[in-house]
């Protein structure tokens, strides 16, 4: 990724009204680092950053780490990158054990006594390489661990780690040797191949971002934006160059009311269309620590995520330096009772109705989302031809935009009910749900009004617009609030879990 500005700070820079998102309707000033001031409690407060911008939040902690403890600056880096950027938390395990805090931040397990600590490399003039076994190389290039190795060795190395989508922890060549590359020594290495660097830095800024609790890509396509912000739960953010809006914690399209676990579960889901995607739920697992999915590939219970190095047993999940010697079979790993009581047949049909009936609710709310796009552009267009027409201003029309932003909220809301009550189990919870789901789904009756009525001058035509009279948008804006603060009181209050496709638990709380 090009480290060039983008101008994103202008909501004019994009568009005029017609570019608004369903749930944004406040203006955004142009200014740089534009914090975006929450209308209401479904909106975090964040900043929409450019990739230079960025690398001075990432030099701007790096200064400070350098100020508080004897470091240099490339090691202050991989410091914090383990440490999620966390300058006080570095400071405090630096005075604990600093010995500790290099080793697991895997810069040198072995830091020399009395000297400035830092993650240098260097270059031994001529010796063997103990990887493709030969003498008498130039140059043996190595990490602040001391392993020499060629530079052809490590090129193909690094080239390897790239395949696999690591940048940041591309680890020493020795066996057992946990010493991460530093940037400046990848950067040497690969310097005669222009792809092969392009692919590294677009991989080390996201490995970057995604170690920083508070930064996240916005999801549009092909937006290089990335944003801050220091909201703990699940609010909406809104890119202000490419509009998308999208959930601040797990980075996802905007979900409310359903919660980041069940809506990353659902769309999964969704996206088992295939007998390949069956293949992978049958033979495949997530790693425990990062989440990458992985084929056992041999007998042996004991596996290591090729993305983050970590160690644990296939069958129970445990960390494999406190599982003990059961290396092929597990005697934590117990098989469920409950599996055999109904043939698995008529489970797998009475699981298949059930996901058919959800799954065609939010697809086919989804379409209509698509649909409605062109009833806005529609809608605009007229409303530009009024204001030409010097038929009312802007001002004069600007309930006719609410009304289908109102009716576009409480559809997309809608769908995302679906997932939640998918996972959800029979229970007067379920029934709430399904009631005020009934209420909300009232905006299907409404119709577009014809074109050639349209007067400004009449006052009950801006409740009369899609058949709705005012007790029913004020039903509407508060079946709106009920089902999604509601849901999401039960949801993130509760902080449930799915335990498995087809049930949820809930505890604590009664309705």
């Amino acid at each position: 990724m090009d480290d060039e500005d983008m101008s994103c700070t202008s909501g004019d820079d994009y568009g005029g009204y017609g570019d608004e998102d369903y749930y944004n309707e406040a203006d955004v000033d142009a200014a740089d680092d534009v914090e975006v001031t929450p209308t209401h409690s479904e909106e975090a407060e964040y900043e929409c950053l450019t990739v230079s911008q960025v690398e001075r939040v990432f030099l701007d902690g790096v200064n400070q780490l350098i100020a508080r403890i004897p470091v240099n600056d490339k090691c202050a880096r991989t410091l914090l990158e383990a440490n999620q950027w966390d300058v006080e938390r570095v400071v405090k395990l630096y005075r604990q054990d600093r010995t500790d805090l290099f080793r697991r931040s895997h810069i040198d397990a072995r830091p020399e006594p009395k000297r400035k600590l830092s993650a240098t490399s260097g270059v031994k003039a001529k010796g063997y390489c103990t990887v493709c076994a030969m003498e008498g190389h130039a140059e043996l290039p190595h990490l602040a661990c001391g392993h020499c190795f060629c530079e052809h060795c490590w090129k193909s190395h690094v080239e390897s780690r790239l395949s696999e989508g690591v940048a940041s922890r591309i680890e020493c060549m020795e066996s057992n040797c946990e010493v991460y590359a530093p940037q400046e020594f990848v950067l040497v290495i690969i310097k005669s191949s222009p792809a092969l660097k392009q692919k590294y830095d677009r991989f080390l800024l996201r490995d970057m971002v995604n170690s920083h609790p508070h930064l996240k890509f916005c999801v549009g396509n092909d937006c290089q934006v990335i944003i801050r912000s220091t909201e703990a739960k699940p609010k909406r953010v809104t890119c202000l160059a490419c509009h998308t809006s999208s959930c601040v914690r797990c980075g996802a399209d905007y979900h409310a009311p359903t919660s980041c676990d069940t809506i990353r579960q659902w769309m999964t889901k969704c996206a088992d269309d295939s007998e390949t995607a069956n293949y992978i739920s049958a033979h495949t697992k997530d790693c425990p620590q990062c989440h990458s999915c992985i084929e056992k590939a041999g007998g042996c219970n004991h596996i290591q995520c090729t993305r983050c190095r970590h160690h644990f047993c296939w069958m129970c999940f445990g960390d494999w330096k406190s599982h003990g010697s059961e290396y092929y079979e597990c005697s934590r790993y117990k098989e469920n009772p409950s599996v055999a009581a109904e043939a698995n047949h008529v489970k797998a049909r009475r699981a298949l109705e059930k996901y058919l009936h959800y799954f065609e609710r939010f697809e086919n709310h989804s379409k209509s989302l698509k649909m409605e796009e062109e009833l806005r552009d529609k809608i605009r267009k007229k409303i530009d031809d009024k204001v030409n027409e010097h038929n009312g201003t802007w001002i004069d029309w600007q309930y006719l935009h609410k009304s289908v932003s109102l009716l576009t909220k409480c559809r997309y809301t809608l769908q995302y009910t679906y997932p939640f009550a998918y996972y959800l189990t029979g229970s007067p919870r379920k029934n709430l749900v399904s009631f005020l789901k009934t209420n909300l789904a009232k905006m299907r009756k409404y119709k577009t009004p014809k074109t050639h009525n349209w007067k400004t001058g009449h006052i009950f035509f801006r409740f009369d617009i899609f058949g709705l009279t005012k007790s029913d948008k004020i039903e509407i804006e508060e079946y709106y609030k009920i089902i999604l603060f509601g849901i999401l009181y039960l949801v993130y209050e509760q902080s449930y879990k799915p335990k498995s496709c087809d049930r949820l638990s809930h505890t604590g709380v009664g309705l």
